[in-house]
């Protein structure tokens, strides 16, 4: 695997997140935002795969017999949950690091998971599909998001689906994400998103399009500081989910 820069690798993010492989678990961490937002992860996820493929959300085992690839899956943060709902889970990453920390953390939680040191271009050359793909916090750290959904778009299964969350590139999510969550209350390491590379939910719309996906789904992710909470919600200025289909 090339360690230089593409139009859909960054070696400098991903360094930085192979920093803090040993702190996946740590709720506390500086991963301490996805512990939070977590939960909701996997309501936004259950739900959309369950109307996917004619699944009962509620059901213990509602994922039963689908292959998700987990892309850019860091400690296994969602990729053992996901598992633990009867899902077939392989993971990837670049970062040896990641992938080091989520398998020691799934080997003591007795969960069986696939996780290589890959990116998503080489299983893309493979030939593999799978029902769903999954790119969570994950294209606002891409230099070219555009050639990147081009490229893996072919891991979805016709009739699959593809679920994203990231960032919108507004001056709200400028303030709140990086100002904010930076800064001032040092959520995340200073340095962990890039603004210019935040994506517009209609920049999405039209490059799922051009990689063949179709968009049918947009949440929004919010946070209300009052009570400590997040929240699924129509507002989609700062963080959201999307979910397209390949026909």
């Amino acid at each position: 695997m090339t360690e230089a820069r593409t139009k859909t690798l960054d070696p400098e993010e991903v360094a930085r997140f192979a920093r803090l492989a040993g702190q996946w678990w740590d709720p506390n961490g500086p991963f301490r935002p996805l512990h939070r937002i977590t939960p909701l992860r996997l309501t936004y996820l259950r739900d959309q795969l369950a109307q996917a493929f004619a699944r009962d959300p509620k059901a213990a085992a509602s994922l039963k017999g689908l292959c998700i690839l987990d892309i850019g899956c860091g400690g296994g943060l969602v990729a053992e949950p996901l598992a633990r709902l009867g899902a077939d889970v392989t993971g990837i990453d670049p970062a040896a690091e990641n992938i080091e920390a989520a398998q020691a953390h799934a080997r003591g939680a007795g969960l069986e998971v696939t996780y290589k040191v890959a990116i998503a271009e080489e299983i893309a050359d493979l030939g593999t599909t799978f029902d769903a793909v999954l790119l969570l916090e994950v294209i606002e750290h891409v230099p070219d998001v555009p050639a990147f959904l081009a490229r893996i778009a072919p891991l979805v299964k016709p009739g699959g689906v593809l679920i994203l969350s990231t960032l919108n590139r507004t001056l709200k999510a400028y303030a709140l994400a990086i100002i904010g969550a930076e800064f001032i209350l040092r959520w995340l390491p200073v340095g962990t998103h890039q603004w210019q590379r935040f994506v517009r939910p209609a920049e999405l719309a039209s490059a799922l399009c051009g990689a063949g996906l179709t968009l049918c789904d947009t949440t929004g992710l919010i946070y209300n500081p009052l009570a400590d909470e997040w929240a699924l919600s129509s507002d989609t200025d700062v963080n959201y989910f999307a979910t397209a289909m390949r026909s």
